[in-house]
Formats: C-alpha cells, sequence, structure tokens
C-alpha cells in the first residue's frame, strides 16, 4: 500500500516566508500536493502533477506495484509559466499541457500550448500546430484534446485548433481561413490532418469517444464583433458530415435557456446535457438520429442537477451529481451502483467519493475519496480482484491533525427565507461566545458544498466558528435562487451574508464583538459590501482578490470578447454606484485587509488599490498586501501561508482576540 510519505519525498524543503507563520498558517497554508492525476490505458501506472514547496509543480509517473521509482518527467516553476496536466496518450506516452502569462500588470496576455513525451520524460514534441510567420495575429490558444480516440487504431487523438489568417505576398490573402477547426493529430509521429475546417464563430466541439465530431457550437458576435448571447448548436448523423439543427443556448444575466449539450453516447446515438426543468438544471437525452427525440434523465424537485459522471477513455456517461446537504450522485450504471453502495459500506468515515479516471477496458478504477475532516486521497480500486489500493493523500501536511466538523444548517433571512450554509466549529470548546467569521464564497455563481476546505478548517483550527451561507445569488438552488445574480440583486445577497452574522449571534455561537467576515473574489467584494449596508455588525474585514467597483470590473473586459456579456451580468442603473465598495468607502468604519496577486486576470489588482485609496481618503484604516507574479487563486504556499497568518494576527489584534 502506498502511503503520503512517497509524495513528500519527492518535494523539496519549504523556503522559509518573510516572517514567522504559525505552524497552522504552515500546514494549512501548503498546497494540495496532489493537483491532477491519470491512469494508463493497461493501469499499471499513472502519473500525478505534485506541487514543489512555492508555486510549481512537476508531473511523476509512478508504477501501481513499485516495479520502478518514481520518475519525474516534466515540470514548471510556477513563474508566469503553469503546467496545467498530463494524461495518457498511449500506455508509453503523455500528453501534457502548459500555460503562460506575458505583459505588464495592466496588459496581460494568455497563452497556453501542448506537448507530448514519452512517460520516461523523453521526445518531448510540441504537439499544438505551428503558426506561419506570415500569420496575422496571434495564437493564444494551443488547443484542447477533446478525443483520445482519434481513430481506430488508438495511435492518434482528436485535438481543437485555433488557426489564423495568413498573408501572402503583396495583398493576397492565403492559407486555410480563420478560427477554430479540429485535427487528428499523431502523438509520435506529429502528422496533422484536418478533420473539421476553421469555422470564425467555432467555439466548441463535442466527439463521441470514438473518433467523430458529432456536435459543433456556434457563437455569432455582435456587430461591434463582441461574442452574442446565443450558442448555437449543431449536429451530424453517424456517418454523414452534413450538419443539422440541435438547440440554442441564450445566456443573459439571470439564466441559460436551452438544451446545451455536454456528451454524446455513440451506442445510444443520443447526446446528453442540461435545460431548465420547473425552474431547475436538468439532465436530457437528445436522439441524434434525425428525430430529435428529447428525453428526461434525471431532474431533482429542490436543487440542480450540478454535472456529469464520466468514465473511461470514451468519457462514457455513468451517472449524475447534485447537491443537497452534500454532493451524491445518481448512477445510470447498475454495475457502479453497486459498487458505490459497497464503497460506502467499506469507508464510512470517507463518503465523499469520485470517479476520477479508469484504465481502457475498466477493470481498474481511480478514485478520490475524502469528507469534512479528511482532505482525501487517491487510490486505484481492481474490479476483478476487488482490491483497494491508497496510492497518495492529497494534503500530507494536515496528516495527524484533527479537523472540525461541518455541519449543514439553516438560518433565517429578514424576510424569512431560509438560507442554507455550513458551520465549521473549532473542536474542543462549547460553541457559545466564539469569536466567528462569517465567509461567503465566490462567483456569485457559484456555492459552497460539504466538505474540506482550507480556508475554514484553518479558522476553525484557530478558534474560531466558521459560517459559508449560500446566500440568493449562489448557483445550485435552481432560478428563483439566482434571482437576478450576487451584483444586480447585491441587497438581496448581501443581506443574506449579514443575516448570517446576526443568527450566529443569536444562536450565542458568536460574541457580538467578535464577529469578523472574510471573502475571497465575490467573497471579497460581499465582505466590504456588507459593512456598506451595516456598518456596526461586523468588527473587522479581510478581503482577498475582490471586486469592488462594478463599473471597473466592467471596463476590464473592454478588449475582450465576453465583453457584452458581462455587461449584461452587471447591469446598469443606480445599483452599480450603490453595489460597489469603493463608491462607497465612507460608510465603512472597521479597519479592512485586503490581499491581491498582480498577475490576475479575473480581477484585476486595480480594484484593490482602487479601494485602498478610497479608504485611506476617507481617513479608514485599511491594509493591502500585493503578491507578485500571482494570479486568482494564489497558488503558492508562501503567499497562502501569509495570507492566513496575516489574517489571524489582523483579526485577533482588531477584535482584541488571545
Amino acid at each position: 500500500m502506498r502511503k503520503h510519505f512517497v509524495v513528500a519525498a519527492l518535494l523539496a524543503c519549504t523556503a522559509m516566508p518573510l516572517h514567522a507563520a504559525s505552524d497552522a498558517a504552515k500546514k494549512f497554508g501548503a498546497r494540495e500536493e496532489v493537483q491532477q492525476i491519470s491512469l494508463s490505458p493497461d493501469g499499471k501506472r499513472f502519473v500525478a502533477l505534485l506541487t514543489d514547496s512555492k508555486r510549481g509543480s512537476r508531473a511523476v509517473v509512478f508504477s501501481i506495484d513499485s516495479s520502478t521509482p518514481p520518475t519525474t518527467v516534466v515540470g514548471s516553476t510556477g513563474d508566469k509559466e503553469q503546467l496545467d496536466y498530463c494524461q495518457w496518450s498511449n500506455d508509453t506516452r503523455l500528453i501534457c499541457g502548459f500555460s503562460v502569462t506575458v505583459g505588464r500588470v495592466s496588459d496581460m496576455i494568455g497563452y497556453d500550448r501542448v506537448v507530448t513525451l514519452g512517460a520516461d520524460g523523453k521526445d518531448m514534441k510540441l504537439l499544438s500546430a505551428r503558426t506561419s510567420m506570415n500569420s496575422i495575429g496571434i495564437m493564444q490558444h494551443g488547443g484542447g484534446i477533446i478525443d483520445w480516440q482519434g481513430d481506430a487504431t488508438g495511435n492518434t487523438v482528436l485535438m481543437t485548433r485555433q488557426y489564423l489568417e495568413t498573408e501572402g505576398t503583396g495583398t493576397h490573402i492565403a492559407g486555410e481561413g480563420q478560427g477554430m477547426g479540429v485535427e487528428r493529430v499523431d502523438p509520435v509521429t506529429l502528422r496533422r490532418q484536418t478533420v473539421e475546417k476553421p469555422r470564425s464563430f467555432a467555439r466548441e466541439y463535442i466527439a463521441d469517444g470514438q473518433g467523430h465530431v458529432r456536435i459543433m457550437g456556434l457563437r455569432p458576435t455582435t456587430s461591434t464583433g463582441y461574442s452574442g448571447a446565443k450558442m448555437v448548436y449543431q449536429y451530424r448523423k453517424p456517418g454523414v458530415n452534413g450538419w443539422l439543427p440541435l438547440s440554442t443556448v441564450v445566456s443573459d444575466s439571470q439564466t441559460e435557456q436551452g438544451f446545451d449539450p455536454y456528451a454524446i453516447d455513440p451506442t445510444l446515438n443520443v447526446t446528453y446535457g442540461f435545460d431548465v426543468h420547473d425552474g431547475r438544471k436538468a439532465l436530457f437525452k437528445i436522439a441524434l438520429d434525425g428525430s430529435l427525440k428529447r428525453d428526461l434523465v434525471f431532474a431533482r424537485p429542490d436543487v440542480d442537477v450540478a454535472g456529469l459522471v464520466q468514465i473511461g477513455r470514451q468519457h462514457r456517461v455513468v451517472g449524475a451529481t447534485y447537491v443537497t446537504d452534500r454532493r451524491r450522485v445518481e448512477f445510470f450504471d447498475p454495475d457502479l451502483k453497486k459498487l458505490q453502495a459497497s464503497l460506502a459500506k467499506a469507508l464510512p468515515k470517507q463518503p465523499l467519493v469520485r470517479f476520477v479516471d479508469a484504465s481502457a477496458d475498466e477493470s481498474k478504477l481511480l478514485l478520490w475519496t475524502g469528507s469534512d475532516i479528511d482532505p482525501g486521497g487517491y487510490a486505484l480500486f481492481d474490479k476483478k480482484t476487488r482490491h483497494f489500493d491508497e496510492l497518495l493523500r492529497s494534503r500530507p501536511p494536515l496528516e495527524g491533525i484533527t479537523l472540525a466538523p461541518v455541519k449543514a444548517v439553516t438560518f433565517p433571512a429578514a424576510d424569512g427565507t431560509p438560507i442554507p450554509a455550513y458551520l465549521t466549529l473549532p473542536v474542543g470548546p462549547v460553541a457559545k461566545n466564539l469569536p466567528a467569521i462569517v465567509m461567503p464564497h465566490g462567483g456569485p455563481s457559484a456555492r459552497d458544498e460539504w466538505g474540506f476546505d482550507w480556508l475554514a478548517q484553518f479558522f476553525a483550527a484557530r478558534g474560531y466558528a466558521v459560517l459559508q451561507p449560500n446566500y440568493r445569488g449562489s448557483s445550485g438552488y435552481g432560478d428563483s435562487w439566482f434571482s437576478e445574480n450576487g451584483f444586480k440583486s447585491w441587497r438581496t445577497a448581501i443581506g443574506d451574508v449579514n443575516d448570517g452574522g446576526r443568527w450566529l449571534v443569536k444562536e450565542g455561537i458568536a460574541a457580538p464583538s467578535t464577529l469578523a467576515i472574510v471573502g475571497w473574489s465575490y467573497g471579497g467584494y460581499a465582505a466590504l459590501q456588507s459593512a456598506v449596508l451595516d456598518p456596526t455588525l461586523f468588527k473587522a474585514i479581510v478581503a482577498v482578490a475582490p471586486v469592488t467597483d462594478l463599473d471597473t470590473l466592467r471596463h476590464e473586459h473592454d478588449n475582450y470578447m465576453d465583453f457584452t456579456l458581462v455587461d449584461a451580468f452587471i447591469g446598469k442603473g443606480p445599483h452599480v454606484r450603490q453595489g460597489s465598495p469603493a463608491q462607497n468607502a465612507d460608510k465603512i468604519t472597521v479597519p479592512v485587509l485586503m490581499f491581491h496577486g498582480d498577475l490576475d486576470q479575473n480581477v484585476g489588482i486595480g480594484e484593490s488599490r482602487l479601494m485602498a485609496n478610497r479608504l485611506r481618503s476617507a481617513g479608514k484604516k485599511v491594509e493591502l498586501v500585493e503578491f507578485k507574479g500571482l494570479a486568482h487563486s494564489l497558488d503558492d504556499t508562501e503567499a497562502r501561508t501569509t495570507l492566513l497568518d496575516r489574517s489571524d494576527m489582523f483579526l485577533r489584534a482588531t477584535m482584541g482576540i488571545r
């Protein structure tokens, strides 16, 4: 049985941060060590992306039976370039993706490229298409694999390609056109064959797992050149080249309407996808035989269907997930349904099970298991021998630490609406008059779930009660709960967040004098805006990478294709000023601590700088900690350790906590 020390032995020693950090901050701030994992088609080896001691990562190949030592095959420092994934092309060859950010803080641009290499780390080649010297424009996207079974031989893959126009001599325009197309590529010889010619409006292609592109998604642009609100899907019958209409998905500031295809079952000749059913997202299937016969596959009366469960190299659809008090799976595959029941009995302390990958014949399954008090780990299950072999643990620094249980709760909003939330209480002390934190999630079109959360667990370990509300504006609870999103309906969303704090006090869990709010991204926005709505409720604010001005957020997308979509999402009207913390800094009366990475492409660092300047001008107490070279997630052990340690010290000093 493989233990987590195998991972630890491969990692470099942790560099000391700029100042002494608490032991808890170091352990909880350490990045998740297994970033991604993939099983070879024969089930004999796996490749895992392991983090280093700071912000880099490396791909390491392991043999299941430990017959050969682990081999590092490729890596990245994490300084602007990132190793994003590595997966098996066949039993001896890998395909890996890299991304890189270049340019100044105010003018960043991202690129990604795909490489192929042997499982021994040798013979690395660029799999992304090379651009011509005569290309007009730049190729940011290096392509993505949409089918690992590119043909009957299994020796090729189907890969998207961004085609650029090329200029010949004089004024002659030559080349194959522009836009997204699909190629069949041999990872060994690099031989390329165009499967789908480039189309300027193409944004998505879906293959059937057997080397055939069956669905294409087109997003026409507006008259101003920005992406339109409609995604038009077309399909083709088996063995036919012509395209037929499938569906149209219309996105507005509130919902998406229309069937959105996600996967194809070639045996049934159907596509699985999502559409609204009784106000909630449900799973449907549509026949691809020309009839477009549509059937409801799975729906819930209380929550949205969250996603598909797919398995194997063909990404076979075997079930769907949904989240009530915790994430659950509805399996369509009877064998996996039985296996799920068996695992639940065998692993009662790890009720969360995720099917990550499988061998080509699906006889060996790569699983992740975990819980609220277990950060989780990866294991291999052999269906033939019924043997369960632990491979790698997700967070070795937390091994042996008693974590705090997470409980699903509800609290009443001011209008009486029950708001679902998760409450994490520190281990040991009676939950009375504790220092407490309300921690709204990001998004706002997202939600919190039951399970391990490194931020919440850190604060619980430091003695805080933590409440994570799924305020109105969160996703997962249907269209009416999402309302007009957490920006247009900010008063409702932020009102729910504040009501969570009031509930903690009313229940006697939190002491009124030691109630704080901590949030990341939209959660950071909510943390700041909570004090605009009620300046006296929270006694301290920590905001990580926060949105602070809605008009600034809008114009961060001026030069991007999605501007009209973001513009509609934010909307126009009095709420833009009223709902922007930076425009209401004079109303904030408590100390503020902010953190932001200067390469954040989700929310520009300028928003935190603007907020800090506005608060200082209003005579308020504020500190902004900037992290050089980091993006929105602050995926860096030193940075996260600093974030945790500084936040803890700030909250204790501000609220007088010993």
